[in-house]
């Protein structure tokens, strides 16, 4: 049946290629029992009407028989036996193509050749083995879409089995149909890990160029680059590449990266100091020492430390003991006498 359809394509010059070949298969199978129905099977016969056959031809090829119509002489039961033979043959040919197309659909995903249809997501441009799993692994901790986007050497996604509600881009990072695959357009944050600065940099600008709102962070292992990502986007966020788990909470929590910046600098507005809880001090819960420090010094507690274990944010009601040691960030240094 394949060849015959093959010849008679090859007859008409029309090429029986992806979905044609099973569905010419139906249609000459169609016709050709079709008319040997009708001449086979008696005059009265209405299963070779116009508005019989169809139904008896779907139902027969699906190999269903509902038995409501079928032929009474011996051609026309030979007839019917091409049918079913002409179905299977059929249907089988057209799953074997939607299998085939499934498994193409996927290996384009896992290569990641396909345009995504995301809105409101995270993008990851640049993938180093080891570092993007543990940017990622934050990056999803609260169920966030996150696309991927790696360079034409990384063949196909990396974290696929790990992370599969992880999207993945693949190409050249800096060109415009890749970053449109990766939905940069309508993505909430770009986060641009590059193999250097100075990709990085093209990164960034092609990023811009394709959504200048977007918050924008960027990886530098030289953070005097600042001042040159500051001519592509003034609000950029750059993060010390050493400090990968600041990369993600600045992609997480916009403008995080200013606080840590400012506690972690002499001149800021706050600074993190420690005090020893002297004996005698009034305060004994968590709550009384942060409404005390607050009010008193303009401080904010962030730990206390008690007989080696430090707990960060501490519950209101946890107890402070004498000797133990509080953390907090103030515009200078509680003297210990006060």
């Amino acid at each position: 049946m394949p060849i015959f359809a093959a010849r008679l394509a090859r007859l008409l010059h029309v090429r029986l290629t992806g979905w044609r070949l099973p569905l010419a298969i139906a249609l000459v199978v169609f016709l050709t029992s079709w008319l040997a129905m009708a001449l086979l099977e008696p005059a009265d016969s209405e299963i070779a009407s116009p508005r019989n056959y169809w139904w008896y031809f779907v139902i027969t090829a699906a190999t269903v028989g509902y038995g409501d119509l079928f032929p009474v002489s011996t051609g026309g039961r030979i007839v019917g036996a091409y049918v079913v033979v002409g179905g299977i043959v059929t249907l089988t040919l057209l799953f074997t193509r939607l299998a085939e197309v499934i498994s193409a659909g996927r290996s384009r995903r896992m290569r990641g050749e396909t345009a995504l249809d995301l809105s409101d997501h995270l993008v990851l441009l640049g993938y180093a083995p080891g570092r993007t799993e543990r940017i990622v692994r934050e990056l999803t901790a609260e169920g966030r879409s996150v696309v991927l986007g790696a360079w034409p050497e990384q063949a196909e996604h990396p974290m696929a089995a790990a992370t599969p509600e992880v999207h993945f881009v693949r190409g050249d990072l800096t060109r415009e149909d890749v970053l449109d695959r990766a939905c940069v357009g309508r993505a909430r944050t770009v986060v641009v890990d590059g193999r250097d600065d100075n990709e990085t940099l093209a990164i960034a600008v092609a990023v811009n160029h394709a959504n200048p709102g977007v918050h924008l962070v960027a990886a530098l292992r030289d953070l005097g680059r600042r001042e040159h990502l500051s001519y592509v986007n003034p609000d950029v966020q750059c993060v010390q590449w050493h400090m990968p788990y600041l990369l993600s909470e600045e992609a997480v929590d916009p403008g995080i990266t200013q606080v840590y910046n400012d506690l972690m600098s002499s001149g800021g507005h706050g600074n993190t100091y420690s005090l020893i809880v002297p004996a005698g001090f009034p305060h004994r819960t968590v709550g009384d020492a942060q409404s005390w420090l607050g009010r008193t010094h303009a401080a904010t507690l962030l730990a206390v430390r008690t007989e080696g274990a430090l707990t960060v944010s501490p519950p209101w009601d946890s107890p402070i003991e004498q000797g133990a040691t509080l953390y907090y960030v103030a515009g200078e240094r509680i003297d210990a006498r006060r």
